[in-house]
């Protein structure tokens, strides 16, 4: 079997010590859970692909979010992951395949399965997740390397949309 590792949106604006609040995650314990997630598939010769969240750098966007803002330090992979390839994509939506070149990447090297981990667990990992099965690919989560700051009620429901697309955990 042909597989992927795609590590999502693991930039320092999630990550780093100068995230917004809202970005709660357990930095140190994440970081490490991906890392040696990227090493087992690595070693085993998967391909690792890395996923930045990019925002384009405009005055309303800085306000608005003021994070993963095209060309600053915060929309940078975060320093603690460790780098294996230089396969790496931008994404302007939740999901990464709306990113023609990884797309088309994807469907070049014929992957039967694209293993997904990183930021958020509810957001564009699930929405990359989705994103796949719309387009006939299948999509595991990797849950062991994934994490999330979304409150229970809103996770619940993303859960219930993943297994109505047959979207499993590993």
């Amino acid at each position: 079997m042909k597989c992927a590792l795609i590590v999502i949106d693991m930039q320092n604006d999630y990550l780093y010590e100068k995230r917004k609040p809202n970005f709660s995650y357990d930095t140190e314990k994440l970081t490490a859970a991906v890392n040696a997630v990227i090493h087992r598939y690595n070693d085993s010769g998967s391909d690792v692909i890395y996923i930045r969240h990019i925002i384009q750098n405009l005055p309303t966007n800085r306000m608005l979010f003021g994070y993963s803002i095209a060309g600053t330090e915060g929309a940078e992979l975060y320093g603690g992951l460790d780098i294996v390839t230089g396969l790496c994509f931008d994404k302007l939506f939740g999901d990464a395949l709306t990113n023609k070149q990884l797309l088309e990447r994807v469907r070049r090297e014929g992957y039967d399965e694209l293993h997904l981990c990183g930021l958020d667990e509810y957001g564009c990992v699930s929405s990359t997740a989705l994103g796949a099965a719309k387009r006939g690919i299948t999509a595991k989560i990797v849950r062991e390397a994934t994490a999330t700051v979304f409150p229970e009620a809103k996770s619940a429901k993303m859960r219930e949309k993943l297994t109505k697309a047959d979207i499993e955990y590993i």
